[in-house]
């Protein structure tokens, strides 16, 4: 029989990759579609807004990047673009319609939830998506709670609600809160049915605890049950472009992995490491990709000479 031809597919939404079942029987639990020939795995495009003059002043080190990056990578999804815009409602407000337009499914920002005058993130992403702010019942309750536990325990001196505190009340309309297990300023989810973003805090600690907590059932509806795994090798090759050529064919032939050549520097005794990677629905499946490309990149590089 002829061999099938891989093929991807672009939808409106997402990005598709075609994938042989004679060589691997790969189905997606939320976001997949098995046809007669052929696994369909949809890959969740997210983007990042870590939103702050800190960050672009080098006052602060945005760790929150990258701890999202590796949540995504380990459900499946992709970050394919991180922004980050100053504490300015129409720079945020560009930035989300900038993602909106790109169609990323899953919109996450970070910071700019809090009390202060510079925290404009929700009115940059009302702005965004044509909406207004509101006093959210829920949202109000679980500010005015976190602030008689805060007097209780002596670390605030009043729980009394001002201007300030309700302002993190304020979220577009039809968005719901999202409790903060650590904070006071509460996450916020707004549902656009194509596109959905997610604004956290962004205190790295606040951020995990939410991420790792209230918001993993909301994460696991968005990306399905998924496992990353990812495997190096080290090859003795002190050039990288002699390695391209087998590292393209092993990318053409297996689209679902990805691979990427680590160099030092040249050297006729340097070696290279590569990581190769992948997602899919299960530890055994991800490993079944990574183990094929492997086989198949090491018998290239072996005819190419190299080690």
């Amino acid at each position: 029989m002829p061999r099938k031809k891989m093929s991807e597919v672009r939808g409106p939404r997402s990005e598709v990759t075609r994938l042989r079942t004679s060589h691997f029987g790969l189905r997606t639990s939320h976001f997949g579609l098995r046809t007669s020939d052929c696994i369909i795995l949809v890959v969740i495009n997210v983007e990042v807004l870590a939103i702050g003059n800190e960050i672009l002043l080098g006052l602060v080190q945005d760790t929150n990047s990258n701890y999202l990056c590796r949540v995504v990578r380990g459900m499946g999804g992709r970050v394919r673009h991180i922004a980050t815009p100053r504490d300015e409602i129409e720079a945020i407000a560009d930035d989300i319609r900038a993602s909106l337009a790109r169609n990323a499914q899953l919109i996450v920002t970070c910071g700019g939830l809090g009390p202060t005058e510079d925290d404009v993130t929700l009115a940059a992403v009302a702005r965004a998506t044509s909406r207004k702010l509101e006093l959210n019942v829920a949202a109000q309750a679980f500010v005015e709670q976190r602030y008689r536990e805060l007097a209780s325990e002596g670390h605030v001196s009043s729980a009394a609600m001002d201007e300030a505190r309700l302002k993190m009340a304020r979220i577009p309309t039809e968005a719901q809160p999202v409790a903060n297990p650590v904070g006071a300023a509460p996450a916020v989810l707004l549902d656009l049915s194509q596109t959905k973003i997610v604004s956290l805090p962004g205190v790295p600690a606040e951020l995990k605890a939410i991420v790792e907590g209230p918001l993993r059932t909301f994460l696991a509806g968005v990306f399905g049950r998924g496992s990353y795994r990812e495997r190096e090798i080290t090859v003795e090759c002190g050039d990288e472009s002699l390695l391209a050529p087998a590292l393209g064919k092993v990318a053409a032939a297996h689209p679902e992995v990805y691979l990427k050549s680590r160099p030092n520097r040249f050297g006729p005794e340097e070696r290279f490491r590569i990581l190769i990677s992948s997602s899919a629905r299960t530890d055994k499946q991800a490993e079944q990709m990574i183990e094929s490309a492997q086989s198949d990149l090491v018998r290239l590089l072996k005819n190419s000479g190299i080690h």
